[in-house]
């Protein structure tokens, strides 16, 4: 099996800055090395010589003696000496047949089973074949029924041929067979323990990387002989030999030929070597690797990594000291504390233990409750942070230890125990004893820690204890634990003086009293007893393997109870050290795996205590990653590639493993296939994997065997091949292609090679097949349909990570030749850290070149170019140059005889190798690139262009994309070369690679052709701007605009003129901003030219003015001209608002107003059914269109349309069924439309329409009713014999019937009081002589079918030479009416959406009624009435009915009754 690809962890990435010292290392130390292993080779030549050279002389000497009985030893056939005995076994359980047979050649032998070849493959694990000293044997692990068979043995030589046979029977015990089986039966089943099984571990895993927060599988595969799935083998996982346990940090599984462990949440307390040790008949399987687990990535940048191994010891009621272990450090800034938290078991929550740092790896928790369970973590703290907190610790619960210690067991008879707690021997004790054997059990700087022994006797009452601590010698004790009820036979004291001497004493207290003070400690000292260890000694580093290096050194002279080592390593030319470890291991040895193949490397080692991290050591050798050298491996796959009848041609495999030195040997044996005599074919060396062995006998069967040799000698010899026979070919066909190799392997795709077989048969070999198959199949499929005349093909389409076998056959005119040997198995899956060949041109020196970086590299590794898969040396058109790992291929002169794929292959490596392709048309860039480079221009980024400045300057300026110091250039301006002066100055930036000319003064003279000519170095370039004709005045114009620009801004002027926008109430604000401006600064506004004077002036030192114009609408429109001045000068803005300003406006004002409109309202009237929209502002020059059915609406007779500010209204005349449905409004904007909607139709059309009629009438008997135009007073004052005529106006429709009243009681015509009504129009009340009866209060009732109107007119009669009394105007109203009409049963319903009330009241509509006249009163005595008034004959209230007050109207309806209108939102 291929061995596995090697995965450079992150971490030991090199930087691209350190190449460069790692190749100045590697030189010298490869140098050193190479002189040392020459050395070593000569040794080791002359040692196999002599060598050599005493086993020929050995061997000369056995074949003399033996000579005489080889010449008599005879031709003999195939004989069985014991032959095959026939078996009868029990199902499931295994059976061997063996045999012994003898035969001059020594005899092959062959096993069938019912005559069909026994092919141990088929059925992996049932089978085994062996054959050792002459006896041949079948093993059949676990029969079944169906192996019941007739098995032979056939043994075969050059003479003939034997065979051997015998029976097997196997049965099944009685009940054994499954339909003999009843429900619920378990099947009989021999009795095999898991320790029976035979166990061969297959696929196991490797050293491991990981990171914290991550998980991780170790799985092995493995074969179980025999495979019970009810027998699952017993394995066991181990952590540096400490047996692992199920458990939610450990999940273990095996069966299935699978045994895995699975660690789902990965801290560094993971990391260490860990065994999978399974259990067989013949003792144990195991394999070990070691698992390494990285830092995660810190919450905070240079922060520490958490600490590990958090345990808690010392477990009392109420105190647990907690103890870890440090992380390493390597770049980070050095610890300076730890913080330890706590959690309840159960609880999410954790608090913090201490309040400062502490600055040991141990910390005594007290405090806590008793029998509580606790969980215990660690944070890193330093300069930089805290670090990502530590795994949890175990739960531990809170008891106390000693209670288990009072506890004595007593048997009776032998028999029976019997518990007794020590308190019932004590007897009956109230006052507890003193405590004992006081002592600090810890003692460091930051604390110490006390501990005793509980007293005895106890008594039975609970106990706690009290802490007095006095300076030494002093006398003056004082208590310690003052807050706190101490439980437990531990305290930490924090609160020592640095320096001071302590001494300390214990009481026993419980409900009864105190003891006695124990016994003082002797004095005690906080300080740190032995601080972190000594630096540990000499560190040498020596070669392991290709990837990891063994480091060993000597122990620190002070180790201060030492935890572990951290190992470091340095790779040469970089400046960060590498933690090698994130666990501190405790042996002066270790294997530091995961470094770069070819890398230096230095390393160091720190010592680990409980304070901490020692000094670093001192550094070791610097050492590069090499296999340790050793004999190769042995070659293997021995295969016939031709045989003429006295030779064969014989080629084989490299070795798996080199070494770590190239293979430059091998050594073939060979012997007759019945003979057990090797003789050596060669005496030198062979460097080829083919050789041609002579002098062979025609017909006879021959065994080889390889050995391969590099600088460290010869490796061990390889398994004898198949016997071949020497036989000559004579087929037609060719014979099988050889060595197949890989090249390029990727994760789909990967390219495979192969040599020309050596024997081509009847006519010249034309072109080959390629087959390939996943591995373990046997389904091979050819690849190509065609044959291919190359010896390479390209394969694509493959899984990755699968593994393949491929077989290659060759084709000549004759046909399809043998099959050769099938290929190792390749993994489609790309080496770590691949890269592929660069094609680019040299920057420098214009060369086209192909570079590739190798991502492994040993140090006899060597680079191999191929031209379509030949190899190609050093010669005229190319030239290949390699430097530590990287090779360059540079074309001298490239044309198109250089296309065609390019591939390089790094010999002695894992197969890193790459291809690249050269077509004609990346030929071609980058020939022209080249041209460039080799004949270099100055680039430029910006050709010469021109900018007009503030001052109406011209600066003309071009940038290069990079000029150096000794940049020089010319400035030509219509062919004549201009120079700096004054008004044109000429500059250059190197850093920014800008080169210009400014000139100050741009006149019609500067027309003309600018050029600048640039010389940098080697390169040079020119770029031209020709500045004529309109470009030219444009050019000038936008200089002039400048100049006049700065001129004006040197007196107060506007920094932005004249603009508008609309504020959420839709006032529309005229701004502009001021700049350079002071309080003498008069600013004006004006509109067509007439000055627009504000309420409030315009504040010019604030830098902006605004005109706000409320209601915006067309009357607005117009010029509007802003103006500031001083005396330094005047500026202007001028603003036309009107055309597409004007519109914008409207728009801005639209969108405001749309998007605070409110929905649609239902309003009644006489006329009709309105519907309103309320916005928050309305006019007509807004775009709004209505729409009824989605139909437009537009304004008639029957359907009007208006608004006001507040609202848009469309009234809909004399309502009709046809005026149903779906009604909206469209308000339109910029960029939006906003619509609403009111469906005026089923129930809210009938309410409407209801309503409507209603107020239709009620409207029209307004109109129609009877009432008092005019003509009568309120007061009249009248002397007595006056005549008094009270006349007035009346109208209605029909004609009203008129009734007078006087104190409520009607009126008829009299002599006395005449009452005309002339023409249905002129009402009138005469009294010709007044006497003082007829004071009293007159009304008029006027009055059709519509309705009334009473009028009332006080009348008041003094005598003659009596004071006129003043008129009491005001006491009676005017216009009071009876109602006629009657009211409506209930109001029109309210709209189903409110609309806001209008700001502005609708003003109640009163009848007319015009001022009375008031006539010159004339003096008369007023007699008070001898006889009441008469009942009237009309139907008028009687007497007992007050007259309504004038007040009332009637047929009005009340202002309730109309439709409400909502209010607004």
């Amino acid at each position: 099996m291929a061995e596995p690809a090697y995965t450079i962890p992150a971490f030991r990435e090199r930087s691209a800055d350190d190449v460069e010292e790692y190749q100045r290392v590697s030189t010298h130390v490869g140098k050193g090395l190479a002189a040392i292993q020459q050395e070593l080779h000569r040794m080791r030549v002359a040692t196999k010589t002599q060598v050599d050279k005493l086993a020929l002389n050995r061997e000369v000497q056995e074949m003399m003696t033996k000579k005489v009985e080889m010449q008599e030893e005879a031709h003999k056939l195939p004989d069985f000496l014991v032959a095959l005995r026939s078996h009868t076994v029990w199902e499931k359980t295994p059976v061997k047949l063996f045999c012994t047979v003898q035969g001059h050649p020594r005899p092959i032998v062959k096993w069938f089973k019912g005559g069909v070849p026994v092919n141990p493959l088929s059925a992996p694990g049932k089978y085994k074949i062996e054959s050792k000293y002459g006896v041949h044997s079948l093993i059949i692990s676990r029969c079944v029924v169906s192996d019941t068979a007739e098995y032979s043995a056939v043994a075969t030589n050059t003479h003939g041929s034997a065979t051997s046979t015998a029976t097997v029977t196997v049965k099944r015990p009685a009940g054994g067979a499954i339909s003999s089986q009843l429900p619920g039966q378990v099947p009989f089943l021999s009795e095999i323990h898991p320790s029976k099984l035979e166990i061969t571990l297959l696929d196991r895993f490797g050293v491991t990387f990981g990171v914290e927060g991550t998980s991780i599988s170790l799985v092995c595969t493995m074969v179980v002989v025999p495979d019970l799935p009810n027998v699952p083998p017993l394995a066991q996982w181990y952590r540096d030999d400490k047996l692992l346990k199920p458990c939610e940090l450990a999940e273990m599984k095996v069966g299935g030929g699978v045994a895995s462990l699975t660690l789902p949440h990965l801290a560094k307390d993971d990391e260490g070597l860990y065994t999978l040790r399974m259990w067989t008949k013949d003792g144990t399987a195991e394999h070990s690797a070691y698992l390494f687990v990285t830092d995660a990535v810190p919450s905070v940048s240079g922060a520490p990594g958490a600490p590990m191994s958090i345990k808690a010891y010392d477990i009392n009621k109420d105190y647990v000291l907690v103890a870890w272990k440090p992380p390493n450090t390597t770049n980070e800034a050095a610890i300076s504390g730890y913080f330890v938290d706590k959690r309840e078991a159960g609880s999410d929550t954790w608090s913090q233990c201490n309040d400062a740092p502490l600055k040991i790896c141990k910390y005594p928790v007290h405090g806590l409750s008793a029998g509580h369970s606790y969980h215990f973590r660690v944070r890193a703290v330093n300069s930089a942070g805290i670090s990502r907190p530590s795994r949890k610790s175990d739960r531990v619960t809170a008891l106390e230890p000693a209670e288990s210690e009072r506890l004595q067991v007593v048997k009776l008879d032998g028999k029976h125990e019997v518990v007794i707690k020590a308190d019932d021997l004590e007897g009956y004790v109230t006052l507890p004893g003193e405590p004992t054997d006081v002592h600090a059990s810890e003692i460091f700087k930051s604390y110490i820690v006390l501990s005793w022994k509980p007293p005895s006797p106890r008594g039975r009452a609970p106990l706690w204890y009290i802490i007095e601590k006095s300076i030494a010698d002093s006398g003056h004790w004082q208590r310690g634990n003052t807050a706190v009820k101490l439980q437990s036979p531990r305290y930490p004291v924090f609160d020592l003086e640095d320096g001071e001497k302590y001494q300390f004493r214990v009481y026993s207290v419980n409900m009864y009293g105190s003891s006695q003070a124990s016994e003082p400690t002797d004095p005690i000292q906080k300080v740190d007893e032995h601080g972190p260890p000594s630096a540990p000694g000499q560190v040498v580093a020596t070669r392991n393997t290709k990837s990891s290096v063994f480091v060993t050194w000597d122990p620190p002279k002070h180790p201060n109870h030492l935890m572990g080592y951290y190992i470091d390593a340095l790779a040469a030319g970089s400046k960060q050290w590498i933690p090698c470890n994130h666990k501190p291991y405790k042996h002066t040895r270790f294997v530091v795996h995961g470094l770069v193949p070819g890398e230096t490397y230095v390393f160091r080692v720190q010592a680990v205590n409980v304070y901490g991290l020692s000094d670093e050591s001192q550094e070791s050798s610097p050492i590069t990653v090499e296999p340790a050298l050793s004999t190769p491996s042995s070659p293997f796959g021995i295969t016939m590639l031709s045989c003429d009848g006295s030779s064969m041609t014989v080629a084989w495999k490299s070795p798996k493993h080199c070494g770590g030195s190239k293979i430059n040997a091998y050594y073939v044996d060979k012997r007759n296939a019945d003979s057990l005599v090797w003789k050596e074919v060669n005496t030198a060396a062979v460097k080829e994997r083919i050789y041609v062995v002579e002098n062979l006998t025609e017909g006879n069967f021959y065994e080889f065997k390889i050995q391969a040799g590099n600088l460290a000698g010869v490796g061990v010899p390889s398994a004898p091949s198949t016997p071949l026979k020497c036989e000559a070919w004579t087929m037609a066909e060719p014979g099988p292609a050889y060595d197949l190799s890989f090249s390029e392997v990727r994760g789909d795709s990967l390219v495979i090679l192969w040599k020309a077989p050596v024997y081509s048969g009847a006519s010249a070999v034309t072109g080959y097949l390629v087959d390939m198959a996943k591995k373990g199949s046997s389904d091979f499929v050819t690849l190509n349909a065609e044959a291919v005349s190359h010896r390479y093909l390209q394969v694509s389409g493959l899984e990755e990570g699968e593994s393949y076998v491929f077989k290659v056959r060759a084709v000549n005119a004759e046909g399809l030749g043998k099959s050769s040997p099938a290929s190792e198995p390749v993994c489609a899956k790309a080496l770590p850290g691949t890269k592929e060949i660069v094609c680019g041109v040299d920057e420098d020196t214009g060369d086209i070149f192909l570079s590739f970086d190798a991502c492994e590299i040993s140090e006899t590794s060597k680079f191999v170019w191929s031209k379509n898969y030949k190899p190609m040396a050093d010669s005229g058109k190319v030239s290949i140059t390699t430097e530590g790992r990287r090779s360059k291929l540079t074309f001298s002169s490239p044309d198109k005889e250089d296309l065609g794929s390019y591939s390089v292959v790094v010999t002695d490596t894992d197969g890193v190798s790459s291809s690249h392709t050269v077509s004609e048309d990346a030929l071609n860039s980058m020939l022209e690139l080249s041209y460039n480079i080799r004949h270099p221009i100055v680039p430029l980024k910006q050709g010469l262009t021109y900018e007009i400045l503030e001052k109406g300057h011209v600066r003309f300026w071009l940038q290069a994309l990079k000029l150096t110091p000794a940049v020089s250039y010319r400035f030509i301006v219509n062919d004549k070369e201009v120079s700096s002066s004054d008004s044109q100055k000429i500059s250059h930036d190197v850093a920014s690679g800008v080169i210009q000319m400014t000139v100050d003064h741009f006149t019609k003279a500067c027309e003309g052709t600018y050029t600048v000519q640039i010389h940098d170095g080697k390169a040079k370039n020119q770029t031209s701007l020709v500045l004529v004709g309109d470009v030219f005045k444009a050019a000038l114009k936008e200089a002039e605009f400048q100049r006049k620009e700065h001129i004006r801004k040197q007196g107060p002027h506007f920094s932005e003129y004249l603009s508008f926008y609309v504020e959420e109430d839709c006032t529309v604000m005229l701004v502009c901003k001021v700049a350079n401006v002071k309080k003498e600064s008069a600013f004006h506004w004006f509109k067509d030219d007439e000055e627009i004077v504000l309420d409030v002036a315009p504040n010019v030192m604030s830098g902006s003015c605004a005109l706000p114009i409320p209601m915006f609408s067309r009357k607005d429109q117009g010029i509007y001209k802003a103006t500031v001045s001083d005396d330094r000068g005047k500026d202007s803005t001028l603003f036309d608002v009107s055309g597409q300003v004007f519109d914008d406006i409207i728009n801005a004002i639209a969108h405001i107003a749309g998007t605070s409109a409110s929905e649609l309202v239902l309003q009644c009237t006489p006329e009709g059914i309105r519907l309103q929209c309320y916005m928050k502002y309305y006019t007509e020059e807004m775009r709004t269109s209505w729409f009824h059915r989605d139909s437009k609406v537009a304004s008639s007779e029957k359907m009007r349309i208006g608004g006001t500010a507040e609202m848009a209204w469309m009234q809909i005349c004399d309502p009709s069924d046809k005026e149903k449905g779906q009604y909206s409004i469209q308000v339109l904007d910029a960029t939006k439309s906003h619509t609403r909607a009111f469906d005026l139709s089923g129930q809210a059309y009938t309410d409407a329409y209801e309503e409507y009629l209603r107020l239709k009438a009620a409207a029209f008997a307004e109109k129609n009713r009877g009432r008092v135009v005019g003509g009568l007073p309120d007061v009249v004052t009248i002397m007595e014999k006056k005549s008094l005529s009270l006349t007035c106006t009346v109208w209605g429709d029909p004609t009203p019937e008129v009734t007078w009243f006087k104190n409520e009681q009607e009126v008829a015509s009299s002599e006395h009081t005449k009452i005309t009504f002339e023409g249905g129009k002129f009402a009138s009340l005469v009294i010709t002589t007044v006497t003082s009866e007829d004071s009293g209060k007159y009304s008029i009732n006027v009055r059709n079918k519509y309705g009334g109107e009473f009028v009332e007119i006080t009348v008041s009669v003094y005598k003659h030479g009596e004071e006129i009394p003043e008129p009491k105007l005001g006491q009676m109203s005017r216009g009071s009416a009876a109602a006629a009409a009657p009211p409506p049963k209930s109001p029109a319903p309210p709209p189903k959406s409110p609309a806001p009330p209008p700001k502005t009241p609708t003003p109640s509509v009163k009848s007319p009624t015009p001022a009375p006249s008031l006539k010159t009163p004339t003096p008369a005595s007023t007699p008070t009435p001898k006889s009441p008034t008469p009942t009237p004959k009309s139907p008028t209230p009687t007497p007992k009915s007050p007259t309504p007050t004038r007040s009332v109207k009637s047929p009005t309806p009340p202002r309730f009754m109309k439709s409400p209108t909502p209010p607004r939102k």
